[in-house]
């Protein structure tokens, strides 16, 4: 994984402490943006650590940058910012987490444990304010155009997903394989040019696909 946050000490308390965690390898640390995406395209790590606000170019421009050169690579971003702009932002352009930086560095290590398994995780405290945005986008004017393209089967997935299943336990709800449901996950994502799971659940919610409470 790579760490980019203009701040040095807390870039290096975070690396270092990043360095002893089970199954987690710093392959480097960048100070803004430009420096970060670079050292993304260099070393295609699994995960990148980004703040939003640095200079020279923010996390928001380096996610979209860093995914067009490696959409493989997942995008978590670790700030200060609880604005609900920033949070959109983050989703929409690709990225897969969205951590405050009070969180703890336990959280932090299992955040990035869970979105390189392909998951999706966001600071219970920006939880409540990404489903009111859910909320705003929802339209009663539904639009099935896109949703057209999607098997039942994938309109299944994509439901389950929404609702916070992981894998595993889509694999278990629809008694299909895991590779099944990545499979499904991949065409859906594809099908309607979305970048990421939580892409995904906005698009559900937004075609009324599922309904939150």
């Amino acid at each position: 994984m790579l760490v980019v946050d203009d701040h040095e000490l807390f870039r290096r308390g975070l690396t270092m402490l990043l360095g002893v965690e089970s199954g987690i390898e710093v392959v480097g640390e960048a100070s803004d943006g430009v420096e970060g995406t670079a050292l993304a395209v260099s070393t295609a790590p699994d995960v990148v650590l980004l703040d939003i606000r640095m200079p020279k170019q923010s996390g928001i421009e380096a996610c979209v940058a860093i995914k067009a050169a490696s959409p493989s690579t997942k995008i978590v971003m670790l700030t200060v910012s609880d604005e609900e702009a920033d949070l959109y932002e983050a989703v929409k352009n690709g990225a897969s987490g969205y951590l405050l930086k009070d969180s703890s560095i336990e959280e932090v290590a299992q955040g990035i444990r869970v979105v390189a398994e392909g998951q999706s995780l966001i600071s219970p405290s920006m939880a409540a304010k990404l489903i009111d945005e859910f909320k705003t986008m929802s339209r009663p004017d539904r639009s099935q155009g896109p949703a057209l393209k999607l098997t039942e089967r994938e309109l299944d997935v994509l439901r389950l997903v929404a609702k916070g299943l992981s894998n595993r336990d889509v694999a278990h709800r629809l008694a299909i394989s895991e590779n099944t449901v990545k499979n499904h996950v991949r065409n859906m994502l594809e099908k309607l040019q979305l970048h990421s799971r939580m892409e995904a659940v906005m698009y559900a919610v937004r075609e009324k696909l599922v309904e939150l409470e």
